[in-house]
């Protein structure tokens, strides 16, 4: 394990992730190490989370992006898409169809995405683990939106959304937010505040605020 300027820590095969205190202004903790379904649940349960693999890189950003569990805010035009039911939404019927829509989803022009084959495929496999689950919106049968993300103990990691029809992503979110609430989940992480999550009602916590908030939450029992 070998620190460079920044405090950014390379990573060896077998090296523990280090504390996200270690963070450079920007985020950056480490780079290096694998993308198992141990290391990942290692990460998310010491608030790092993968933004790329080649090379893989681990993050913990300052401040964090939050949603209060059970409080996503529906604006009028979202509660009338919801009162109108214009999707079947299901939970953990298709992730993979879910992580490969929000790959390839238009980011603001961008023409890459920060998740690439090997991240899909590990996070497939943590799926699979039981510890990552999605959200899907069908409309006559076609997956319309969805969200997906991590869970562990009381604690969720909205990893990413797509839509392909109105607020399809939105009311995914919301059916998501809910079902948290309903099963006692005590964080809902969104990792950064963009403009669609402040519209649903993240706020900016500081790292120190979110690590002691994460630690209660991934020590509660398995609440999925």
């Amino acid at each position: 394990m070998t620190n460079l300027s920044g405090s950014v820590v390379f990573l060896s095969p077998g090296d523990r992730l280090p504390d996200p205190s270690q963070a450079r202004d920007d985020g950056l903790v480490a780079v290096g190490g694998d993308l198992s379904v141990e290391r990942l649940l290692e990460a998310y349960q010491r608030g790092l989370f993968p933004w790329s693999a080649n090379p893989i890189t681990w993050w913990s950003p300052d401040p964090r992006g939050v949603l209060q569990v059970g409080s996503v805010h529906v604006s009028r035009s979202l509660a009338r898409t919801l009162r109108q039911a214009p999707y079947t939404v299901t939970f953990d019927q298709d992730f993979s169809a879910v992580i490969r829509a929000c790959a390839s989803a238009p980011r603001g022009g961008a023409t890459s995405t920060w998740i690439s084959p090997q991240l899909m495929e590990a996070y497939e496999q943590l799926a699979q683990a039981g510890h990552a689950h999605s959200v899907e919106c069908w409309q006559e049968g076609r997956l319309v939106g969805g969200v997906y993300g991590v869970s562990v103990g009381g604690f969720f990691a909205g990893e990413s959304m797509f839509h392909r029809a109105d607020d399809a992503s939105k009311v995914a979110l919301v059916h998501l937010d809910r079902h948290l609430a309903r099963r006692g989940f005590t964080l809902l992480d969104c990792q950064m505040v963009t403009s669609v999550t402040r519209s649903l009602g993240a706020t900016e916590i500081s790292r120190a605020d979110y690590l002691e908030r994460l630690s209660r939450a991934v020590g509660q029992p398995s609440r999925w």
